[in-house]
């Protein structure tokens, strides 16, 4: 009997820190994901790097609370230390290169959610920004997963939030002389919404010559409505002056007259007021990631100065404003975020979200 309970005695600091170390990665586990199911892939990195760095910790006070001699209290040790080492080891080409990727990613703030990106084959918008993988949005709506070590190992491309080029490639015959195709080419993307339109000749071929008429869009969201308007303003200007959209070895098996064209009737085109852009559903859920970021932002930056003025004020004043503080957390806890979580780590996330870039 003395011996159990000599034993049990010396079990009693491991059993604590056990139990400690449990209650505590279990308590820090509610905190921060538990009870926020709804957290994007983004916003679990810095909560899933503290908790994996506390069950770290807490291993390594479990093998301390050991009732064990010191030599085999440091063998134990080692051997947690060579089990770590050898995990990072054999993963080293997977796991923990997305991991190192991601942490690169953020720290270098290549691009924030909502941006339009291109990577190898893959072009979309950022819909979320993971530990291990980027997930994009595409143009047929699907939501495509990258690896971390995709995106760093591969050039990236990311669509500047001050604008892009549209373009458009067509050949026509050497009939007709270039300089009245620029005029009309320059016509059609002014028409289409385009800014500072220009037009080049990339390539003198057999048989035709291919143009290229670019422009400005400031609004980098309608980008596939752009493309689409600049196409259809291009066959509406060419028909509409009678230049011939057609390979020079068109040919026919109907006999038409001598000076027939092959131009489509003008058809005046009824439109119904606001017309459905597709990006709105092609790119939904990265619209909707970007909006609550910024709105986000917009609350937390409102709460700050909201907090200054709070600090200075006295009276039903300091009141007001305390009503207006609690009615902007809710707001804020509505978009994802509980009121009550630290303002030093909401504006940890800000600075990640939203990095500065140049354009």
């Amino acid at each position: 009997m003395k011996e159990l309970f000599a034993l049990f005695i010396d079990l009693v600091p491991l059993l604590g820190t056990a139990a400690g170390v449990f209650l505590l990665v279990y308590g820090m586990y509610w905190l921060l994901l538990g009870r926020r199911r709804d957290l994007g892939n983004e916003r679990r990195l810095p909560r899933q790097l503290i908790m994996l760095v506390a069950m770290i910790v807490g291993t390594v006070a479990i093998a301390l609370a050991l009732p064990v001699s010191d030599s085999t209290r440091n063998q134990v040790i080692s051997l947690i230390g060579l089990l770590l080492s050898g995990v990072i080891a054999f993963s080293s080409t997977t796991i923990v290169s997305n991991l190192m990727a991601g942490l690169m990613l953020h720290m270098t703030k290549a691009f924030r959610t909502g941006d339009f990106i291109r990577v190898g084959e893959h072009f979309g918008r950022v819909a979320e920004r993971g530990l291990f993988d980027t997930e994009i949005q595409t143009e047929q709506r699907e939501l495509v997963s990258l690896a971390n070590t995709y995106l760093i190992t591969h050039p990236l491309t990311v669509v500047r939030s001050s604008g892009t080029i549209i373009s458009a490639n067509l050949s026509l015959g050497y009939d007709i002389h270039h300089s009245r195709i620029k005029a009309l080419l320059v016509t059609a993307a002014l028409d289409s919404g385009l800014e500072e339109p220009f037009v080049q000749v990339i390539e003198l071929g057999d048989f035709s010559i291919s143009y290229r008429v670019s422009g400005l869009l400031t609004n980098i969201k309608s980008m596939i409505t752009a493309r689409s308007n600049l196409h259809k303003s291009i066959l509406d200007t060419l028909h509409g002056a009678g230049v011939e959209i057609v390979s020079p070895s068109f040919m026919n098996q109907r006999r038409l007259a001598e000076n027939k064209r092959i131009v489509p009737a003008s058809i005046i085109e009824a439109h119904s007021g606001d017309e459905p852009h597709p990006e709105d559903i092609l790119f939904d859920k990265a619209e909707q990631a970007e909006q609550r970021e910024r709105a986000r932002f917009d609350l937390i930056e409102e709460i700050r100065k909201l907090e200054v003025q709070l600090r200075a004020a006295e009276g039903e004043e300091k009141q007001r404003l305390s009503e207006l503080v609690d009615e902007k957390q809710g707001q804020l806890a509505e978009l994802g975020r509980p009121a009550d979580d630290p303002g030093t780590d909401d504006m940890e996330v800000v600075a990640t979200t939203f990095p500065t870039r140049g354009g």
